[in-house]
């Protein structure tokens, strides 16, 4: 099952996307149940509500599939080999003295409020930051609570996944022993386009791509992580508490602005273009503004 959340007529829905991706099929839910996105789904796999009419992509305006998260984002750093490398020699990480390829994995949040949907602009501040990356990331998302979870039962707690791109401030990144300023300014969490349900992609072997004005930067597989889904799981739930509604992001692949020599970072007008196979392309545009 392949979900979007828009805005039809200025009003918040939830809906099944057609197999072709060309409309969207809003589920009866009220008013408020809808504005929380697929947060009013979790936990009625077998009880849906009744669809509506099919309504035509062109004429919805797409949300996050999880427009503000109940709280932050989990996501995990340096989990594919060649970028583990990357980022260590960048000059920009402050665990590089711990080694390249991390032991276990690096678990950083993100704040709700950076996140920001398909088709919107990430805006950045340059007296604030020269230095914006982009990382494509897939993001699960939490259906059933659990704690102590072992990696065996990882999956009965997985609602299904999505597309984050893991927006960066390399400079505040490098400048601060912890990661959360240089990864939740605002607007600095692109979410979507969709969210698919966990049997709709196999995440032992599932493309990630990125592109930044139609330049391929990042091509990887979900088979070439450091620490699969299950490990990042059971390591987090390891005295947390993961709730309903709860977003885990991956990590990233090598490719990302800082992996070249000299960096590529985000300049005025940037479209950067996300794909992950069996979920959709998320795209966004870069805008510097002063604040």
């Amino acid at each position: 099952m392949r979900v979007a959340v828009c805005s039809i007529a200025g009003e918040m829905r939830v809906g099944l996307v057609s197999s072709d991706g060309q409309s969207i099929s809003p589920f009866q839910l009220s008013v408020e149940d809808a504005k929380k996105g697929i947060l009013a789904l979790l936990g009625r796999e077998g009880d849906l509500p009744p669809t509506s009419s099919p309504v035509p992509l062109n004429r919805v305006t797409l949300e996050a599939p999880i427009p503000r998260p109940l709280r932050n984002i989990f996501c995990v750093g340096k989990n594919y080999h060649d970028h583990a490398h990357e980022f260590a020699s960048s000059g920009y990480d402050s665990s590089a003295a711990k080694g390249a390829v991390p032991k276990d994995p690096i678990i950083f949040s993100k704040v709700p409020e950076s996140v920001i949907a398909h088709g919107q602009d990430i805006v950045s501040d340059p007296a604030i930051s020269s230095s914006i990356d982009y990382e494509a990331e897939l993001a699960v998302i939490i259906g059933r609570q659990g704690r102590g979870i072992k990696r065996d039962r990882v999956m009965d707690h997985i609602w299904g996944y999505t597309i984050i791109n893991d927006v960066t401030a390399r400079d505040l990144q490098g400048r601060y022993s912890q990661w959360l300023i240089g990864k939740s300014q605002d607007t600095f969490c692109p979410m979507g386009p969709f969210a698919v349900t966990r049997d709709e992609i196999d995440i032992l072997d599932t493309d990630v791509s990125c592109y930044v004005n139609g330049e391929l930067r990042q091509k990887a597989n979900t088979r070439d992580l450091i620490f699969d889904v299950p490990t990042i799981i059971e390591t987090i739930s390891a005295g947390i508490t993961l709730r309903p509604g709860d977003i885990v992001a991956t990590g990233t692949p090598a490719g990302v602005g800082i992996g070249f020599k000299p960096p590529k970072f985000l300049k005025n007008g940037d479209v950067v273009r996300i794909e992950i196979a069996g979920i959709g392309t998320l795209e966004n545009r870069f805008v510097e503004h002063a604040s």
